[in-house]
């Protein structure tokens, strides 16, 4: 005899009536939390005004997601590598030799990094404070040259540098006078003129600080490493996170890409952002709004000099397979914006 409703079994009811509430649930988020990494600096400003403004969260709840992102500080692009490399962190914003390393080290692994976009592309600036010193190869053996990390971008700009001025084969003759420091520790070396660091490599505001100090002068920068613009900063995380969370590549690309666009557009709204950030007792909104419109092209999602710095690292021996363009290191959402 064929059941009626009435007659089936109450444990068979309620099953039914739980499959029809899940199906009539919204589908579930691929994430509820980003956490992402970030640095100290000026080039880090795009991060900053996300996070200021809730464009991750903008834009994932426009693709579907309910996702909060969180954010955490490091110095230098080894830590953040290894807080990427562990999970301690999502995805990091940090300088391309680095994110190549991971990308060749764990090559068709879940730990492979790969690139999601450019932040940054502030030329990097090497200043001392040896009034004498007007170019790098006057730099004595015994004088220091400090920059966040020796894994960093300043570390490979500055063996390119010294292949250029010293010939083949010497990209690390300045190796040994490197040691590495935090951007506001290496600001207060280099104007207190009493330590051994007598060289910085240093990025916007610190630049600005340290040459409107009077302290400090240029004597090279990451142009003459690498012929032109190069990506400084990028944003990268693992092949098992970005296969696990498919649409946030794309979230990401267009938070950063409104961020950029405000820095652009209302460098005064940017700074005060950036200033509650980094509170600093020697730039105020005006001075941090004026080096602001000097410079803005320097933020934005295309990577420029990826080619160049990975044949130098496959040369000297820093990659075992050198990628065939940027394409190969970042991923296709950015392939028709990025330059090289």
């Amino acid at each position: 005899m064929k059941q009626t409703m009435k007659t089936l079994p109450l444990k068979v009811l309620v099953g039914a009536a739980a499959i029809s509430l899940s199906l009539l649930a919204p589908a579930r988020a691929e994430t509820t939390d980003v956490k992402i990494g970030i640095g100290f600096g000026v080039g880090f400003l795009p991060m900053f005004i996300a996070d200021d403004q809730k464009l991750v969260e903008k834009y994932a709840k426009a693709a579907g997601l309910d996702v909060k992102a969180t954010y955490q500080r490091f110095s230098g692009s080894s830590a953040m590598q290894d807080a990427v490399l562990s999970g301690s962190v999502d995805m990091g914003v940090y300088g391309v030799s680095a994110m190549l390393i991971a990308w060749d080290k764990a090559k068709n692994t879940p730990q492979q990094v790969f690139g999601i976009a450019g932040v940054n592309s502030s030329p990097l600036i090497l200043v001392t404070n040896k009034e004498s010193i007007k170019d790098i190869t006057e730099l004595a053996a015994t004088d220091k040259i400090a920059m966040p990390a020796l894994v960093s971008p300043q570390m490979y700009a500055l063996q390119m540098i010294a292949e250029k001025k010293f010939g083949a084969g010497q990209q690390d003759k300045m190796k040994p006078q490197v040691v590495a420091l935090p951007h506001p520790e290496a600001l207060g070396a280099i104007l207190s003129g009493g330590t051994e660091v007598k060289a910085y490599f240093s990025t916007p505001p610190f630049t600005q600080i340290a040459l409107e100090s009077g302290k400090v002068h240029k004597i090279a920068s990451s142009e003459d490493a690498y012929g032109g613009r190069s990506t400084f900063l990028a944003l990268g995380a693992t092949k098992k996170y970005i296969e696990a969370n498919p649409k946030m590549a794309d979230v990401m690309v267009k938070a950063l890409t409104e961020a950029s666009d405000l820095i652009r557009k209302d460098p005064a709204k940017a700074a005060e952002i950036y200033l509650k950030v980094e509170p600093s007792k020697t730039m105020d909104a005006a001075k941090v709004t004026a080096m602001l419109k000097t410079m803005p092209d320097d933020f934005g999602v295309a990577v420029y000099g990826v080619k160049t710095v990975a044949d130098f690292m496959g040369r000297v021996g820093g990659l075992k397979t050198i990628p065939a363009s940027f394409k190969d290191v970042f991923l296709p959402v950015i392939a028709t914006t990025a330059s090289n």
